[in-house]
């Protein structure tokens, strides 16, 4: 049931209230199109807002409601319908502050209820680490198959020299470890439509086994942008700085941009593209190799195409695709690839509090160079890698979450060719 601003409305604006009462939305936004000069109207932005998300273009039905708040921001009802227009964009960041803004005015049972509905279900859908505003710190144990990524067999071929063997620290080595991750995300509406964001996250991984320590993972990423709104269309411009370490070293420096433009075909499906640019700057290991030969810009686009399903559990379906290309800064053509690579990935939420996930992803390398291990050829990779994941809402703050990854690296040269299955649990604390 939509509740209705109290304001003194304009004849275009009963029109469109009395539409959406008798439950038809978009004869409701038909009604609002004629109008173009109410919008700017309180009134007109409020049914006209709620009219947009209802009939399936929640772009157009959030400016609205952000025009509306500029006027009225303590009406709950607004508050509601713009978290939830967020919502269905995708922008699950954003829902999240607008919804956290909704809990401080202290609303209604039924819409509190509602509000803590929407973060379940936001929280259910994300993957991986998608922030949300606020912070979180999560803590995890696992087992990793091949923590060096190296090869199972203690013999590799080298052209022109036969089958050679390989040193006890460069075969596959499983390890027991544990994982330490942080992250936060901030976001500052600046007009309608038009948001700041700023984020960052570190993850650090420990193994158990001393000898393993020169393998251990540490990611860093901060970055920060604007995103736009803009009818159906949203766009999020941004940059980013990253750190790799390897053992107890910098491995590599990165630091970038990107573009992202994305389309609401109506309320349940989106497509998205993207175009991304970095300079990859690699530093000495922990063996103190000087890894600067690996020096690279790196240009890469993205397509994208996701489907929520009207189904009880909440199906999602995401598909993607990306092309990138390496450019080597030292004239190392063989340490450089050009790739292709494909995802699909499921979401669905089988139980009240439970969220699941399903994925596949498929990437394709091709150096630039003739390589050493493969020579006279130059490498080529083609990696596969399932994921399974399953988590539990355990309380406002707390999730529990088991991940599986299932890899596999083919390559013409013996020495890149690996497997790698990746089993972990992870509690996440995320502070509100």
């Amino acid at each position: 049931m939509v509740c209705f601003a109290p304001e003194v409305l304009a004849a275009p604006s009963d029109d469109i209230k009395t539409l959406l009462e008798q439950g038809n939305a978009a004869a409701a936004y038909a009604e609002g199109k004629k109008f173009p000069d109410q919008l700017g109207d309180p009134a007109f932005d409020f049914f006209f807002g709620i009219a947009a998300i209802d009939a399936g273009h929640p772009g157009e039905g959030v400016l609205a409601l952000e025009r509306y708040l500029l006027n009225f921001p303590d009406n709950v009802s607004a508050r509601l319908q713009l978290a939830r227009g967020y919502f269905v964009l995708g922008d699950d960041a954003q829902a999240r502050v607008e919804f956290e803004e909704l809990r401080k005015l202290n609303p209604p049972a039924e819409t509190a209820a509602a509000v803590d509905r929407f973060l379940d279900a936001i929280r259910l859908r994300e993957t991986r680490y998608t922030l949300g505003s606020g912070a979180f710190v999560e803590l995890g144990i696992g087992r990793d198959t091949n923590v060096n990524a190296g090869p199972a067999s203690a013999n590799i071929f080298l052209p022109g020299f036969g089958l050679q063997p390989l040193g006890a620290s460069s075969q596959k080595t499983a390890d027991t470890f544990a994982s330490v991750a942080a992250g936060g995300y901030v976001s500052y509406p600046v007009r309608p439509g038009v948001t700041l964001f700023a984020n960052g996250q570190a993850e650090r991984r420990f193994h158990r086994d001393p000898d393993d320590r020169q393998f251990e993972l540490g990611t860093y990423n901060a970055g920060g942008g604007v995103s736009i709104v803009r009818g159906a269309n949203s766009y999020r411009f941004g940059v980013n700085y990253g750190v790799l370490t390897v053992g107890a070293s910098t491995y590599r420096s990165t630091f970038g941009g990107s573009a992202e433009w994305q389309h609401q075909l109506d309320g349940a499906q989106s497509v998205n593209l993207g175009a991304q640019v970095a300079r990859l700057v690699y530093n000495d290991n922990n063996n103190n190799q000087d890894n600067s030969p690996r020096d690279a810009d790196f240009v890469g686009v993205t397509a994208g195409y996701k489907r929520a399903f009207d189904h009880e559990w909440q199906p999602v379906l995401a598909l993607g695709v990306n092309a990138g290309s390496q450019h080597s800064r030292t004239d190392h053509s063989e340490l450089v690839p050009r790739s292709l690579g494909a995802s699909v990935a499921v979401t669905f939420a089988p139980a009240e509090k439970w969220g699941a996930q399903l994925g596949y992803t498929y990437q394709q390398s091709d150096y630039r160079g003739p390589d050493f291990f493969a020579f006279p050829d130059k490498r080529r990779d083609k990696y596969d890698a399932g994921n399974v994941a399953l988590t539990y809402l355990y309380s406002r703050n707390i999730s529990f979450r088991g991940e599986a990854l299932f890899s596999k690296n083919r390559s013409n040269a013996d020495a890149y060719a690996f497997t790698r299955d990746v089993y972990s649990v992870k509690v996440r604390y995320e502070f509100k």
